[in-house]
């Protein structure tokens, strides 16, 4: 099974490399972009098993490896 990972800063940090994207969207012409916040997205590949195990095995991951909770938010999908 795959697994979507999504990593991106808590709202309530601050995203320098969302700032100079946005800066450089802004001279490139894209005024309408409002705002740009820059994350990770990670794709797993895992043997096929219990979803839910699954489910906790990447939550451990993401807590131990893949982000960092005290300033990242994560989710996931699986992709049948």
């Amino acid at each position: 099974m795959k697994v979507r990972i999504y990593v991106t800063l808590k709202q309530a940090v601050l995203d320098p490399q969302g700032k100079a994207v946005h800066r450089s969207l802004q001279r490139l012409g894209y005024k309408e972009v409002t705002d740009t916040r820059v994350g990770k997205y990670i794709e797993l590949s895992m043997e096929n098993g219990d979803r839910a195990k699954a489910a906790s095995r990447v939550e451990e991951m993401c807590k131990k490896l893949l982000s960092n909770p005290l300033i990242e938010d994560t989710r996931y999908e699986f992709a049948d």
